[in-house]
């Protein structure tokens, strides 16, 4: 495509083509930018930011083996295996994060599913925790249909299983389970009418043409995510990825603009590998599309940005924090 990108989309009721997100990728970054900013500012005119609070409420012992994991049996990385924390010491973490501005509170187990054993304990902390009148998130591994519609009923607003790269990149990173596992578990979390949070990690080795086929999955979905979790490659020791190169900035700037430009609605989550990024950078990512943070000192195994530096920089670029 030459030039004339104004023409690529009437997009909120079209379909991407890889043909068409590849040329995205091949704009110049000053007009892929401002395509964005502009469809940023039509569909979140208030400047808004989400903060969300992710906490691991079972962690380590997982037996897949994601090459990125610190949680994967597999690997020798040193993350505590736990229990499943019970309801009240999550309530407690809670209360806390909603002291704090979270609007939503994203929960993580480390399994490869959910069991049908666990599913009542589930459904009490999530019943719990919208008691408190804050969204809840939950990744808890693959579901069955039965477990998606219990989930539900207990009022859980929004699962998170993220497809990490492209179909094609995907066995590199991951040989315990498919793609297609991925997207059947998505399918059961839609056909239950629970939101879908799903997203990836950039900068784990993967092509740029991977990243465009990862973006056309994800903005092909019917409908797309509402919720668009971004994570820049943490290396962790101990993992297959610990050595390797971190994506360029201005790649990963690109990659969050045109998730913006092909799911207008969306919310795209700066994840985790934030606290890698400049301010200058992040500042860039908001500009563009990206609209919500996890903030507090870890996400599930790895650190985060300081809470206080990230309230000042909200204060800084004017960003108004959303309430529920």
């Amino acid at each position: 495509m030459s030039g004339n990108i104004e023409k690529l989309f009437e997009i909120l009721n079209m379909q991407a083509s890889i043909e068409t997100i590849k040329n995205l990728f091949e704009e110049p970054f000053s007009k892929i930018t401002k395509k964005a900013i502009k469809i940023h500012e039509e569909n979140f005119p208030e400047n808004d930011i989400e903060l969300a609070t992710l906490l691991s409420i079972k962690t380590g012992g997982c037996p897949e083996d994601c090459s990125y994991c610190s949680q994967s049996s597999k690997y020798k990385t040193g993350s505590e295996v736990t229990k499943l924390m019970n309801v009240n010491e999550i309530m407690t973490q809670a209360k806390e994060a909603k002291e704090n501005g979270a609007a939503r509170f994203c929960m993580g187990a480390a399994w490869r599913s959910l069991k049908d054993r666990d599913v009542d304990q589930i459904t009490e902390i999530i019943t719990s925790v919208k008691s408190l009148g804050m969204e809840t998130c939950m990744t808890l591994g693959m579901l069955t249909s039965p477990q998606a519609k219990k989930l539900k009923a207990a009022g859980l607003d929004y699962y998170n299983h993220n497809i990490d790269t492209s179909e094609d990149y995907y066995s590199k990173i991951i040989s315990t389970r498919t793609f297609e596992d991925r997207i059947d578990t998505l399918k059961e979390v839609q056909n239950a009418g629970i939101k879908v949070c799903c997203g990836g990690i950039l900068g784990m080795g993967e092509s740029r043409e991977d990243r465009v086929k990862f973006l056309h999955t994800l903005a092909n979905l019917d409908p797309y995510p509402e919720s668009v979790p971004l994570n820049k490659l943490v290396p962790i020791k101990g993992t297959p990825l610990e050595g390797t190169m971190q994506i360029d900035d201005i790649e990963f700037i690109r990659t969050i603009a045109i998730a913006r430009i092909l799911m207008p609605k969306a919310r795209i989550r700066l994840s985790a590998g934030r606290k890698t990024l400049s301010e200058a950078s992040q500042a860039l990512c908001f500009m563009v599309g990206a609209n919500s943070i996890f903030y507090g000192e870890k996400l599930l195994t790895t650190a985060n940005s300081d809470y206080m530096a990230d309230m000042k920089m909200i204060k800084n670029l004017g960003l108004q924090v959303r309430l529920n």
